[in-house]
């Protein structure tokens, strides 16, 4: 292939070991598929590089802030280079999960009633109403969350509220603003959307966490995690599942691919916990399995990425 692709990785996000794993694999299947292709360590140097390397298209391949988070997009659009993924307005607002969930309740989807708590209110005199208004409106256990990272960094499961103040501390380790999101009991699945203006779901895969908890480890570590293809949940709910990532997918205005991910109640109503515009391509990644649970490989995969891409 004429075209010369960077497949930019690495990064300066706390995700950035997570990233390198995913670019290597998106090399390796670059390389399979006979294009061109060069790594690039996306550092404070990245602008040189790129223009040393006279990329034609970017390939991300990376995770967490200055990668997902619109920023990276936008550089690439100043050099008026083409990439994979999602636009800058969609990256940044995914990112966020403050804004997704406000985006999707706007839009009329289904996702778990949450508070926000800012870091200057964590205070002596603040606290006993946080507290107070977290039992009131939620009971426990909730989640903890860093709303602008991913891979379930700053995420805690808080089931007392003895523990309620660590957790946010932790959250306000990587970001200013804390997400505190009730707990929805359930079967968590996730829906990869693939596309662009007439975007698809893949088959829904059910997740199996070994700890209970789909965290940091259970994600990246094999064996701590099991996927299943079909979820066990009806068809019905699949169904309902699907429809809802697509519409996520485009109230976001989503692009290329995008995860989105789902914990369905005792009652059988899935809720959206939050989307993902660069999912992991490791080999222990959820998006890869989806695709070669429709019949597409991971080399066929990553070139339909491209495709998408240069549709733009």
């Amino acid at each position: 292939m004429s075209l010369k692709i960077g497949v930019l990785m690495g990064g300066r996000s706390a995700e950035r070991d997570v990233s390198l794993r995913t670019g290597e694999a998106i090399a390796h299947a670059l390389k399979a598929k006979g294009y061109q292709s060069v790594k690039i360590d996306v550092d404070l140097d990245v602008v040189e590089k790129i223009k040393e390397e006279q990329i034609e298209l970017a390939f991300l391949a990376l995770h967490g802030k200055y990668g997902e988070d619109g920023t990276i997009q936008g550089l690439l659009e100043m050099l008026d280079i083409p990439y994979t993924g999602s636009g800058v307005l969609a990256s940044a607002m995914a990112m966020d999960k403050i804004v997704t969930k406000k985006i999707l309740l706007l839009e009329g989807l289904t996702t778990p009633h949450f508070i926000l708590v800012d870091q200057k209110d964590l205070t002596s005199l603040e606290r006993p109403s946080i507290m107070a208004k977290v039992s009131k409106e939620m009971g426990y256990p909730v989640v903890v969350k860093a709303p602008t990272q991913g891979s379930s960094i700053g995420l805690s499961i808080v089931k007392k509220e003895r523990d309620l103040v660590a957790a946010l501390e932790l959250s306000f380790r990587y970001d200013r603003v804390a997400l505190i999101e009730q707990f929805v009991e359930g079967v968590e699945v996730t829906a990869s959307v693939l596309g662009n203006n007439d975007p698809v779901a893949l088959p829904l895969i059910e997740i199996l966490s070994s700890t209970g908890v789909y965290d940091y480890d259970a994600k990246y570590t094999d064996g701590m995690s099991e996927h299943i293809i079909p979820p066990r949940i009806t068809e019905e709910q699949q169904i309902s599942i699907e429809k809802s990532a697509v519409s996520a997918f485009k109230a976001l205005g989503c692009r290329g691919l995008a995860r989105v991910d789902y914990i369905v109640d005792r009652r059988g109503k899935p809720y959206i916990l939050e989307l993902n515009t660069m999912p992991g391509m490791t080999a222990t990644s959820l998006f890869p399995d989806a695709a070669r649970a429709a019949g597409i490989q991971f080399p066929e995969l990553v070139e339909n990425i491209i495709k998408l891409a240069l549709e733009k």
